[in-house]
């Protein structure tokens, strides 16, 4: 009989032992991961270099339903990265439409633009239908949020 006792006993040692989970690994884990992250969001801003104007007042904040227009300064436009021509600009934006009807639209001039391309793409956007037509800026250096 007690043998059998004995043997049970080690059992339930055994079982403990295996209970114990060493989480140094996992955090080594995560931390690698957390890195790998913090190294690529950055990278991960999509669009053209763009002197922007800058303005004061206060930048407004909402839901991540908009969509970048960029002019440069030699007047051409893109949607992120992509050069997008003129003629094909609204089609391009009301294909976007169709999926969230929701879409605002900002246009980031470049300060050194034509005015008139800037403008004149505003205008074609609001006779295509697109009520939320902004600019983009940047505060002044010396401008209070």
């Amino acid at each position: 009989m007690a043998l059998f006792t004995d043997n049970i006993r080690r059992g339930a040692r055994a079982s403990r032992r295996k209970a114990e989970i060493n989480i140094t690994n996992l955090m080594d884990v995560m931390m690698v991961l957390l890195v790998v992250f913090m190294v690529a969001a950055p990278l991960m801003t999509s669009g053209i270099a763009l002197d922007l104007p800058k303005v004061g007042g206060k930048a407004f904040e909402g839901k991540e339903t908009s969509v970048t227009i960029s002019v440069d300064g030699e007047g051409y436009f893109y949607i992120g990265q992509t050069e997008v021509p003129a003629d094909k600009m609204v089609a391009k934006l009301n294909s976007m439409k169709e999926e969230n009807s929701e879409l605002s639209v900002t246009i980031a001039g470049d300060s050194g633009a034509q005015y008139g391309r800037v403008i004149g793409l505003m205008a074609m956007l609001k006779e295509a239908g697109f009520s939320k037509v902004g600019l983009k800026t940047e505060p002044k250096p010396n401008a209070k949020r």
